[in-house]
């Protein structure tokens, strides 16, 4: 009877659809692993996580079986099994599986029983759902896989217990979500507690879209103490030592990273966001707008330390009513990240368009029309810049302005990806005053600060007429970004919302200004993923929407 065990935890970075380069990374992650008598790895690592409907093309299902036996004949050379996440296809059906690979073939497969259908999880639109799973055997030790959304409920966990499994080792695709660790550590917990067994989280780690995947994996005893933890947003491989003692299997306390809370792991999601989704889709670096305010100060800092300053390219874009302030404050931010900062003036572009206008326009006077030829001369030039240079555009809206439809579409919505998307300003607000005064592991930028006080401190404004600014058209921010997360992330009703001291006809503003904006976001790029309730497919709202017309 085996009484010792060696398990090595693969904490890797994917790329979804890059079957035969995510098999390599599996294979480099096993000879990191060396003297492990079992490697496991991520929820569908061989594919990438979430694969969507790729899954659904029977060649890729091809490449993925081709893979497999690639990774079974490695297998072959008498050294660590391996649990693999894959999609696996049976008798003309699809599952979300794990496969148990050693000794040169597929010993054993089990498949994902509970399928997630909320949020930006649709696995029952692409898989079907498995048998409650029983225990694999290996090297005469049962154990029990159960498959990410198996362990947020009991069921899975207790079968496994019932048939015999002596630890549960879960392989998980969990994104990042702000204050989602402690989630899923207490459902950890709660499987632990309620079957007395040892559990093996092994987490997906990097960015795929909108999705960031933390990492973090880590082991529980079967006394719900933490045993071993893996550093968050980096790859790592780490070997854990298992003894097989009288009250059952226990694993030797290892490192325990703690896991970055608050503003560091937003911060760090969005880095890590960002940088995957520029090198996996093979850019060679950014450009953006840098206008001397916050929310392109604080993109231009994202993109410095996801990529180095030599990757990154700003702009400043003056208009008649650009502020002296905004032009120095813009310099110096390049500045302290030492990025190139050039300048183009958009008003022959302003001039032009308002003569190629005028017969049209007629005798009309001047409005919001105008303020958003400006912004679109801008998208238009940082388009033509990203056209020319190959380099992908950044837009700089935060989720405040993108909720209520302050951002002009095809102006200051261009663009391919959106850092703060998903962070509210007064958010934006928090992490800048964090990121002057902290550098996180890993980041390519300066250790000091990256912006001035000013940019901080001064009132926002977009600086489309003259003296602007953000609280002309909206509440202040304290109190929107309240409304909007009661409207958005809680779903509360308006006299919930006004019982935390806002009154119906502010409450009733916004809501009808997050609904008529609905349009621009559709059109609006991707962005990270940071709260429960991101615009992608975790908000799924009807355009055409009289329903706030009730009240």
């Amino acid at each position: 009877m085996t009484d010792r065990l060696t398990i090595a935890l693969a904490q890797i970075d994917p790329t979804v659809g890059d079957i035969e380069g995510n098999a390599d990374r599996i294979l480099a992650a096993r000879e990191k692993a060396a003297g492990a008598g079992l490697v496991v790895y991520s929820e569908l690592v061989l594919c990438g996580y979430p694969p969507e409907d790729l899954v659904l093309k029977p060649f890729f299902q091809d490449k993925i079986e081709h893979a497999v036996n690639r990774l079974a004949k490695a297998t072959a050379d008498g050294g660590a099994a391996m649990l693999v996440g894959a999609p696996w296809r049976n008798e003309g059906r699809l599952y979300n599986a794990v496969l148990l690979i050693e000794a040169g073939a597929v010993a054993s497969v089990r498949y994902k029983y509970d399928l997630p259908n909320y949020g930006v999880f649709d696995e029952k639109r692409v898989f079907e759902p498995g048998p409650m799973p029983g225990p694999v055997n290996f090297r005469d030790v049962r154990l029990g896989v159960p498959i990410c959304e198996d362990v947020w409920s009991p069921e899975v966990a207790e079968c496994l217990e019932e048939s015999g499994a002596e630890i549960l080792v879960v392989v998980n695709g969990s994104p990042f979500e702000s204050d989602k660790d402690d989630v899923r550590l207490q459902h950890a917990v709660q499987r632990v507690t309620e079957t007395g067994l040892p559990l093996v989280y092994v987490n997906q780690v990097g960015g795929q879209d909108e999705l960031v995947f933390d990492g973090g994996s880590f082991v529980l005893n079967a006394d719900s103490s933490l045993a071993a933890r893996q550093p968050a947003f980096v790859e790592d491989i780490m070997m854990t030592e298992w003894t097989r003692e009288r009250d059952g299997w226990v694993c030797a306390t290892n490192d325990r990273a703690p896991h970055p809370e608050g503003l560091s792991s937003v911060y760090q999601a969005m880095v890590l966001g960002l940088a995957d989704y520029v090198n996996k889709n093979g850019f060679p670096g950014v450009v953006l707008g840098l206008s001397g305010g916050i929310d392109s100060a604080l993109t231009a800092a994202v993109a410095v330390d996801a990529l180095g300053p030599d990757r990154v390219h700003c702009f400043m874009m003056p208009s008649p009513y650009t502020s002296q302030d905004s032009l120095d404050d813009a310099t110096e931010c390049a500045r302290l990240l030492g990025v190139r900062l050039d300048d183009i003036r958009i008003e022959p572009a302003i001039e032009a368009f308002g003569g190629m206008l005028a017969p049209i326009f007629e005798d009309r006077p001047p409005d919001i029309t105008e303020e958003n030829i400006q912004a679109r001369s801008r998208g238009l030039t940082l388009m033509a810049i990203s056209n020319k240079l190959g380099h992908m555009l950044l837009t700089t809206g935060n989720k405040s302005e993108m909720s209520v439809g302050y951002a002009t579409l095809y102006g200051d919505m261009c663009g391919g990806f959106s850092v703060l998307k998903d962070a509210y300003k007064t958010e934006v607000f928090a992490l800048s005053k964090w990121r002057n005064q902290n550098s996180p592991d890993g980041a390519q930028g300066p250790e000091g600060r990256v912006m001035p006080q000013r940019v901080i401190t001064k009132p926002p404004t977009a600086e489309l007429r003259p003296d602007q600014t953000d609280q002309d058209s909206l509440p202040e921010y304290d109190e929107l970004d309240d409304i909007l997360e009661c409207l958005i992330e809680k779903e509360l009703s308006v006299d919930d919302i006004c019982a935390r001291g806002h009154t119906p006809e502010t409450v009733q503003r916004v809501w009808n200004m997050l609904d008529l904006a609905e349009y621009k976001r559709r059109q609006a790029p991707p962005g990270v993923k940071l709260t429960s309730r991101a615009f992608g497919r975790d908000r799924r709202y009807p355009i055409t929407n009289t329903f706030r017309r009730i009240l």
